[in-house]
């Protein structure tokens, strides 16, 4: 009969004896697992948050069509340096030259009617605009929006282009646009704001944008929860009444809506053949405007969110690292605590593998209780992000599984020095330790 409890010591009973000295603990514990949540609950809270962003931007584009492009100018580009012989021209990779007194010219109300009128590509739809001033805030009788209202100036094809519909009243005619007058489309949002549950009933009524009145003949369909772009937060009047407003953007833009999307790179093609005719550049200057794509608009915008995603990634990172060396601290004063402990094992049989099996159980068994409240409340705090988004509750499960895997590594770092310099305690020295 073996009368040595450790001879025959599993690596169960060494994880349950690390589980019973965790819990044991409770402050020390509570401490060592709030630091490494509060690491993993910022990486998984940032990362919440942005893929509610990226949710919430697919919905705002799925909404524009993959068979629509923009046309709109190119901004001039600030260089530091010498200019040299050639200094009006940049040499672009296509054999052409940006002359640089063809860029930052605006696109003109004539240039924009002249490509409309030109430009008869199948069944392509083409649609002019501009953009009013920044936010603003509307009025009726004494109710007021938030001043949070966007203003458009379009023609009877921007909703189409822009995937807009009416719920009620009617779209903007040719002679809103001829004659300028103060008609506008409201937004579902604005419309909900001033005239309550029943938006239709704004039809024929004046709201005011400051002191300027618009007569609202429609009233839009939302466009959906999104909130990345709030494009239900939108005033339209026409083009041509949109230049009241001061802060106006001196250049118009062009929207096409192609009928098929296998369409889009000859349309695109004929799109600048015509327009580079019109701005009247020679065959050997560059374009100085700028086509997008729907779809291309998204890829940036889901970039941008990537390289922040990356970013927080490596926050997230840093934080994490200095858990690890907090744990390892506090491993390291359990090793010291313990030492008679250690050597009281070692003296009636106990291995040396026992004794580091236990230590690395406990700073692992700390670091994934860490990682389970700091997954919880980083997904319920990024959560929050998609509240306000209006999108779905995300879940980022890819970075959930990820945040284990790191916290277990982190685990076991910290607790390899600890749990090595315990093993290898001498029980005659560790027993007279005081």
């Amino acid at each position: 009969m073996d009368k040595n409890p450790f001879a025959k010591m599993t690596t169960l009973d060494s994880f349950s004896l690390a589980w019973r000295t965790v819990r044991s603990n409770k402050l020390r514990t509570g401490i060592t697992v709030a630091i490494i949540a509060f690491g993993i609950m910022a990486l998984i809270g940032i990362i919440t948050a942005i893929e509610a962003m990226n949710q919430s931007a697919r919905e705002s584009f799925a909404t524009m069509g993959a068979n629509a492009f923009s046309i709109r100018f190119k901004e001039t580009k600030v260089r530091v340096g010498g200019g040299g012989r050639n200094s009006d021209f940049k040499k672009t990779t296509r054999g052409l030259k940006e002359k640089k007194s063809n860029l930052g010219k605006p696109i003109l109300k004539e240039e924009a009617e002249a490509f409309k009128a030109s430009f008869h590509f199948l069944t392509a739809q083409t649609s002019i605009y501009r953009r009013g001033p920044g936010a603003q805030e509307l009025h009726y009788e004494e109710k007021k929006t938030n001043p949070q209202i966007n203003i458009w100036g379009g023609d009877e094809n921007y909703l189409l282009v822009n995937g807009y519909s009416i719920s009620a009243g009617r779209n903007i005619n040719h002679l809103d646009i001829e004659s300028g007058r103060n008609v506008c489309l409201l937004g579902s949002n604005p419309a909900s704001k001033l005239f309550g549950e029943h938006p239709e009933s704004s039809i024929d009524k004046i709201v005011r944008v400051g002191s300027i009145p618009y007569r609202v003949i429609g009233v839009l369909k939302s466009k959906g929860s999104s909130a990345m772009m709030r494009q239900d937060d939108v005033l339209i009047t026409s083009y041509t009444n949109v230049r009241h407003f001061q802060n106006t953007q001196p250049s118009y833009f062009l929207g096409v809506m192609v009928g098929n999307v296998n369409a889009m790179d000859a349309a695109t093609g004929e799109a600048t053949a015509v327009f580079r005719g019109i701005r009247k550049l020679e065959p050997r200057d560059e374009e100085n405007f700028v086509i997008e794509k729907s779809d291309r608009v998204a890829e940036m915008l889901m970039g941008f969110l990537s390289s922040i995603t990356g970013s927080a990634g490596a926050i997230g990172l840093i934080t994490l690292i200095g858990a690890a060396i907090g744990l390892m601290n506090i491993m390291l004063v359990a090793v010291n605590e313990r030492t008679k402990e250690v050597g009281l094992i070692k003296a009636i049989g106990g291995k040396s593998r026992n004794v580091r099996q236990q230590f690395l159980f406990e700073s692992m068994i700390i670091s994934l209780l860490g990682a389970l409240f700091g997954i919880i409340l980083g997904v319920l705090i990024g959560n929050l992000f998609s509240m306000l988004l209006k999108t779905g509750f995300v879940v980022p499960w890819a970075w959930v599984i990820l945040g284990i895997v790191i916290c277990s590594i982190v685990g076991l770092v910290a607790g390899i020095y600890p749990a090595m310099k315990a093993a290898r305690l001498n029980p005659i020295v560790a027993l007279r330790y005081e």
